[in-house]
C-alpha cells in the first residue's frame, strides 16, 4: 500500500492507496482543495470540518446532478435506438418490397 501526502486548504494529510492510485489520488484531492478554497473565498473561515463539510456537500450536489442527467442521457439513448430499430425495420420492408416489384418487372 502507498502513502500520499496531499495538501487541501494548506495542510498537509498522509492518506494511503493501491500501489498506482496515486496520481489519481492527488488529482482528486486537488479538486476537493479548490472547492474548500472556493468555500472559504465564498463564505470566510468557517472552522476546517464546516468547510470541509460544506465542500463535499457542493460536491456531492454536483454528483447528484451529474447522475441525473446521464441518467437522462441513458434514456434518450435507448429511445433512440428503438427508434432506429424500427426505421431500420421498415426500411428493410421497403427494400424488400422493391425487390420483388424489381423481380417481377424482370420476370415479365
Amino acid at each position: 500500500m502507498a502513502q500520499v501526502t496531499l495538501s487541501v486548504n494548506g495542510r498537509p494529510y498522509v492518506v494511503g492507496c493501491e500501489d498506482g492510485q496515486e496520481a489519481h489520488l492527488r488529482e482528486l484531492a486537488r479538486l476537493f482543495d479548490a472547492q474548500v478554497r472556493q468555500v472559504s473565498q465564498d463564505v470566510g473561515q468557517l472552522g476546517e470540518t464546516r468547510l470541509f463539510l460544506m465542500a463535499a456537500l457542493l460536491l456531492a450536489d454536483e454528483l447528484s446532478d451529474l447522475r441525473a442527467r446521464h441518467a437522462g442521457l441513458q434514456s434518450d439513448h435507448a429511445r433512440l435506438q428503438a427508434e432506429a430499430g424500427g426505421i431500420e425495420g421498415r426500411a428493410t420492408a421497403a427494400l424488400e418490397a422493391a425487390a420483388r416489384r424489381i423481380e417481377k418487372l424482370a420476370g415479365a
